[in-house]
């Protein structure tokens, strides 16, 4: 890999300019694993990173806010905000996976525009997902495992705030990549 400075610049240009598949292969390969006992406590905040993937600006746009990793058994895979800025647990087995990035992100909007209305319905108090070591691409890192889903978020460490993750689903002909910020609010 050509001298990319610091992995958190490197990532904040990529994440502000939008990036090829490769590239981001690039850093995610160059990063750093993370130990599961580095990531187990608190909320992180998701972001996307562009890389073209059909299902860009889907998740933004339905509310996802990011993740919560209570212990390596208790993870909240998909926490969502409402309009209203109610962040809640989404209860995955309720999205429908084979429309994200097919449905027009007018739709997705109006979508989330009903969340408080359908909190009730969609939310869950359990956790779905754990945190387990996995060998993804050569190298042993942490990844979130979903319970009822086939697909597993495998982590890289950007700094002590940052995650660089990637979603392997079944199916999915081409990965999904995004940022996980350690929330202090």
């Amino acid at each position: 890999m050509a001298d990319i400075g610091t992995p958190g610049a490197r990532l904040r240009e990529l994440w502000e300019a939008g990036c090829t598949r490769d590239q981001a292969w690039e850093l995610f390969d160059f990063l750093p694993t993370v130990r599961v006992e580095e990531i187990t406590t608190g909320r992180w905040r998701g972001s996307e990173l562009d890389t073209g993937h059909p299902w860009t600006g889907s998740l933004t746009e339905a509310g996802w806010y990011g993740k919560q990793f209570d212990t390596a058994e208790n993870v909240h895979p998909l926490l969502v905000a409402g309009r209203d800025g109610r962040i809640f647990p989404l209860e995955p087995r309720r999205v429908p996976l084979g429309l994200v990035g097919r449905l027009p992100l007018s739709a997705v909007r109006y979508t989330r525009a009903l969340l408080p209305l359908l909190r009730a319905a969609v939310r869950t108090r359990a956790p779905r997902a754990r945190l387990r070591a996995v060998e993804f691409r050569g190298k042993v890192s942490a990844a979130m495992v979903y319970d009822h889903l086939p697909m597993i978020d495998v982590f890289r460490l950007v700094d002590d705030e940052t995650l660089l993750g990637v979603m392997d689903l079944r199916g999915m002909s081409e990965p999904y990549f995004f940022i996980l910020r350690r929330d202090h609010a």
